[in-house]
């Protein structure tokens, strides 16, 4: 059973990280030969305060 975990800045609709587990849960399937149906796709979604690149917080930044 394949899990994937998925980091991303918090602020997508509901509708996108619908799209995104619906094609990560494709691609993973086509790819191990599994079913669609054991494949666990967990989001986990960060604030920009948690977040930094280059020494600098992404809420700092902006």
């Amino acid at each position: 059973m394949p899990y994937v975990t998925v980091k991303m800045l918090e602020g997508r609709t509901e509708e996108q990280k619908r799209d995104l587990c619906e094609k990560v849960t494709a691609v993973v399937a086509e790819t191990t030969g599994v079913a669609t149906e054991k494949v666990v796709v967990f989001i986990e979604e960060m604030p920009k305060n948690h977040y930094a690149m280059g020494g600098k917080r992404l809420s700092d930044v902006e």
